[in-house]
């Protein structure tokens, strides 16, 4: 895990403001989603990019009754 040197408080809703420059290296925009992990003492945030249920894949992904599916797995599943 690499160091910033950066220190935030957190409000009194919990909320932590993620500064700019660390939201323009890793590609973070407003509203993006952001997924929640903890491991021990230490909090982690990854981007949540979503994935096809099926293999994985997080390219050509479309989103069908809540559930994504990849357009091969798709068309996998139109050819049974």
């Amino acid at each position: 895990m690499k160091a910033t040197g950066i220190v935030r408080p957190v409000d009194p809703l919990g909320r932590v403001v993620i500064p700019v420059e660390l939201r323009r290296n890793l590609g973070i925009k407003t509203d993006d989603s952001l997924e929640v992990f903890v491991d021990g003492d230490y909090i982690m945030l990854k981007k949540y990019e979503p994935a096809c249920i099926f293999c994985g894949n997080a390219k050509e992904v479309h989103s069908i009754h809540g559930k994504n599916i990849c357009t091969a797995c798709l068309e996998e599943l139109k050819s049974l």
